[in-house]
């Protein structure tokens, strides 16, 4: 009992932690995402997508460093199987440098992926 009450404070500090981070953030649109993006890698169609015929958008935020390097990316909606796909693309991509107040500031771009077939 007391382990399952230290896991669910646990959980609870570290969702806190991370809508504290997510709040501190620039958050950029969908279309400053990618006029922001310096380069992109297009996901691929995994293989059993392909064998199911799943199509569909995925949408996912991604959190970007000070130097325009994507530290993390969240899946936010979307395919599983399609969802993992674009984050593994996402995780390289490049943006270039956000600024306020003249200096550079993390971010979150969001980006979403429409995989048709």
């Amino acid at each position: 009992m007391k382990l399952q009450k230290h896991l669910a404070t646990a959980a609870v500090l570290i969702f806190a932690a991370s809508m504290a981070y997510a709040d501190s953030e620039k958050h950029l649109s969908p279309a400053e995402s990618i006029a922001a993006a310096a380069s992109k890698v297009q996901p691929e169609v995994p293989a059993v997508a392909k064998q199911l015929h799943l199509e569909g958008v995925v949408n996912l935020n991604a959190f970007v460093s000070e130097e325009g390097n994507v530290e993390r990316v969240e899946a936010v909606s979307g395919n599983p199987i399609l969802s993992r796909s674009a984050q593994e693309a996402l995780m390289h991509w490049k943006f270039n440098k956000q600024t306020e107040d003249g200096k550079p500031v993390k971010f979150i771009a969001s980006i979403t992926f429409n995989f048709k077939q």
